[in-house]
């Protein structure tokens, strides 16, 4: 193939430096932007956060009788930029991001206790010899998170048998057995029905009257598993009444005790906009707390001279171009964010004032139309975007929704059709589960035509089992 040069005439879009950090900066979520804005604050000089400024003048105007905040200096240069000079769309001002910056007291997390410290804790708080405390180690390190005992007190004993001299199975069982009446009740246990006995046995020793119930596990778990009222009254020879009771106190047991220590850290959510309700219907406002005021430090703006072509002037310019195209970039966000967020509560006006059986079908073109923007723009600003409502704190996707046909001809939100089949199961008979066929029949009854198929997509997208799964027995 024979090589050459050729011109060509043609016209592309092309995507320039400010276009594609303004895009960034949109998809960010609240965490991912301040940790860019503090990347970028320490990368550029002539970018400081207004708090900051304010703080380092105030000295300065009492020694020198001298005013040089940044309202005070006037811009030195060459192109037209005032309008970006200053980012401030957090008004009225509740308090400055910057007062989380400082480790304080309040503001620290201890770290998170596992079951394993948990009990080790209790275990350094007893009388035991260095040979009960070297089997108790092991023992706790063979206990899963859940509390149960994975080991084999046989593999243990073969392990342990060079450490210590004439170890029996009888004394690792002894240990064993303290282990499992530490906090939480139960945990060590080898099954479950170990850990009921164990907490049952607790509960009779404190006076309770758990007789039955030890009975029941010992006995007749079988019968409990199947679900087998009849041959449990027959088994215990009780009436409905004693059986009820003693199902209740089986049914306030902890299979899993260990479940509950060594809880993760709570992950929290900074909301990008707070809804209210105001004097004249639903206010949007964009949250002042959740990204610091940035500014452009005018003292250093000051220092460029028209006509001055050395090195240090070309770095300042520079870097004051890259701020205020950082500064407009992060209030051409905000603002798009706020429209967003706005048209999104005027289209789900009936979400606020009646809850999500009144979410109206919405779709990312419907938004797109009314703000006049594309509809990957609004993709990106609703993706990871929350905000506060009366009604809890929610991601702007969540107001997003397909359509369901009505009888009447109209539309209903999937959203709605979700709530109305969690209200459904919410009061159905738990003896007689309502299927996803009767589901299905009693949505028509309300005017929504939705298949079996789509009921049983709907209750497995909220988390509910089937209908034989949800049938209760005793």
């Amino acid at each position: 193939m024979k090589q050459a040069l050729q011109l060509r005439i043609g016209q592309s879009l092309t995507m320039t430096p400010q276009l594609q950090q303004a895009i960034k900066l949109l998809q960010m979520s609240t965490l991912d932007l301040q940790n860019e804005i503090s990347r970028v604050l320490e990368e550029n000089p002539l970018l400081e956060r207004e708090d900051e400024i304010a703080h380092e003048s105030e000295p300065e105007t009492e020694t020198t009788n001298q005013d040089f905040s940044a309202e005070s200096v006037q811009v030195a240069v060459e192109t037209e930029w005032s309008d970006t000079n200053h980012f401030d769309l957090n008004k009225p001002v509740t308090r400055s991001a910057s007062d989380d910056e400082f480790d304080s007291f309040e503001n620290r997390t201890s770290e998170a206790t596992t079951l394993s410290d948990h009990l080790l804790w209790q275990l350094n708080l007893m009388p035991l010899t260095k040979r009960d405390m070297l089997i108790s180690r092991v023992l706790i390190d063979s206990i899963n998170p859940e509390g149960v005992l994975e080991a084999n007190l046989d593999e243990i004993l073969i392990q342990l048998s060079p450490e210590i001299e004439d170890l029996e199975l009888d004394e690792i069982e002894c240990v064993l057995h303290q282990i499992q009446h530490l906090d939480p009740i139960g945990v060590g246990a080898r099954n479950v029905s170990e850990c009921l006995l164990v907490q049952l046995n607790n509960i009779k020793q404190l006076g309770g009257d758990a007789d039955l119930a030890l009975n029941l596990i010992s006995n007749h778990l079988d019968l409990l598993i199947k679900k087998d009222r009849n041959g449990l009254k027959k088994a215990l020879k009780c009436s409905d009444e004693t059986l009820e009771l003693t199902l209740a106190l089986i049914r306030s047991l902890d299979p899993k005790p260990g479940s509950h220590i060594g809880d993760t850290d709570s992950e929290y959510i900074t909301p990008d906009l707070i809804v209210r309700r105001g004097v004249d219907g639903w206010v949007v406002e964009l949250n002042t707390d959740a990204l610091p005021r940035v500014v452009i430090n005018h003292a250093y703006q000051n220092l460029i001279k028209p006509g001055d072509k050395s090195e240090t002037t070309d770095y300042i310019k520079s870097q004051l171009q890259e701020a205020r195209w950082f500064v407009k970039s992060l209030r051409s966000r905000a603002e798009t964010l706020l429209k967003v967020g706005s048209c999104i509560v005027e289209e789900q006006i009936e979400f606020f004032e009646k809850g999500p059986v009144a979410m109206k079908p919405m779709v990312l073109a419907d938004i797109a139309t009314r703000v006049e923007m594309h509809e990957s723009t609004i993709s990106r600003v609703t993706t990871q975007k929350y905000m506060h409502t009366p009604r809890g704190t929610l991601e702007l996707k969540y107001f997003f929704s397909s359509h369901i046909g009505t009888d009447g001809g109209g539309e209903a939100s999937s959203t709605s059709i979700k709530e109305h089949i969690k209200h459904l199961i919410t009061d159905e008979n738990r003896k007689k589960p309502l299927s996803d066929s009767k589901l299905s029949d009693l949505l028509a009854t309300r005017g929504f035509r939705v298949a079996r198929r789509t009921v049983a997509k709907y209750r497995e997208m909220l988390g509910i089992a089937g209908s034989s799964e949800r049938k209760q027995v005793f």
